[in-house]
């Protein structure tokens, strides 16, 4: 295995890419946006709760300032010291991200706004139970998986199958050296499962939508993108292979480069969806550390038209969570 990395917070990575100005540097109508998000629904497919200390009255009003209105809680799994968690470090998905029972019990609660995933340490001894403890409550989707594991190990190919006997997205954070190894493999996973949807995510799914990606260490390349990446050939090779656009690094794979992003949304409309997945308490663009909020108007921004924006902010998800 890979000696760990190490993995910037979202504060560095905001600093160190420029991403802080992206609010300033999208030509978008913020007051006009306000307007648009209290009259149209979006789905967030990927939020946590307690992340980074985020307290449950932050996370529910930055949920409502980006106008979102349902969120899928993603819960990491129970604290553990196996090879997986790189020995605990990276339990609470390396974030401090509330586990199975809270994200339920919340969603439980808050059933209007909230929905909830399912997650457990792959190999840790009872992952598949957890697991399907979750599914038969209720839960959308596996995920997010982010541990130190081949995608090809005997302990993925378990949840997979899980996956598929429930009818299930699973949502996989893919980072070189650090989670999900063997992204150049991955093909054969969506080739053996073809009725499991799987939905990527993470600094090098969205490195390698440029095809001239070669170094994988690179988390978060700048500048052209020439189409025809691994990424981008998963998504038009295989009905089954979605993609998350939450984070900075889906944040960056847009705004790198704009013509890029436009004819990326273009060709891969049916295939992308929505998600925050960041850990401030202001949810708006104007407070400079919000990549949500950021995604949500560079989606608005790139897309070439209406149809293609609905899409990735609501359709999609709708239709592959059967909300």
């Amino acid at each position: 295995m890979s000696k760990p990395s190490h993995n910037p917070s979202r504060r560095e990575f905001l600093a160190r890419t420029g991403v802080l100005a992206i609010g300033a540097a999208l030509p978008f109508d913020l007051s006009a946006g306000a307007d648009a998000k209290k009259k149209e629904p979006i789905i967030d497919i990927h939020q946590h709760i307690h992340y980074h200390a985020r307290t449950d009255e932050q996370m529910i009003a930055h949920q409502e300032a980006m106008g979102i209105t349902t969120t899928i809680l993603l819960p990491s799994g129970r604290p553990a010291n196996t090879v997986s968690t790189h020995q605990g470090r990276s339990n609470g998905l390396e974030a401090q991200a509330g586990g199975n029972a809270e994200c339920y019990l919340f969603a439980k609660e808050h059933k209007k706004q909230f929905r909830f995933g399912a997650c457990a340490v792959p190999d840790a001894r009872d992952a598949v139970y957890e697991i399907e403890k979750y599914l038969k409550l209720g839960a959308l989707m596996i995920g997010e998986l982010k541990f130190g594991v081949d995608c090809d190990s005997p302990e993925m190919h378990k949840i997979y199958q899980l996956a598929q006997q429930y009818d299930v997205p699973v949502l996989m954070h893919w980072q070189h050296g650090m989670y999900n190894y063997g992204f150049d493999r991955f093909y054969k996973i969506l080739e053996q499962y073809p009725t499991v949807n799987f939905i990527g995510h993470a600094q090098t799914w969205w490195a390698n939508i440029d095809k001239n990606h070669a170094d994988q260490s690179v988390l978060y390349p700048k500048g052209r993108v020439v189409p025809g990446g691994l990424t981008d050939r998963y998504l038009s090779d295989y009905p089954n292979m979605y993609g998350d656009l939450s984070a900075g690094s889906g944040l960056q794979a847009l705004t790198r480069d704009e013509a890029h992003a436009r004819a990326f949304l273009e060709k891969h409309q049916d295939k992308l969806v929505y998600g925050s997945d960041c850990a401030d308490a202001s949810g708006t663009t104007a407070s400079g550390e919000c990549s949500g909020a950021d995604d949500i108007q560079a989606v608005r921004t790139f897309s070439n038209n209406r149809q293609i924006e609905r899409k990735l902010l609501y359709g999609n998800a709708k239709k592959l969570f059967k909300l």
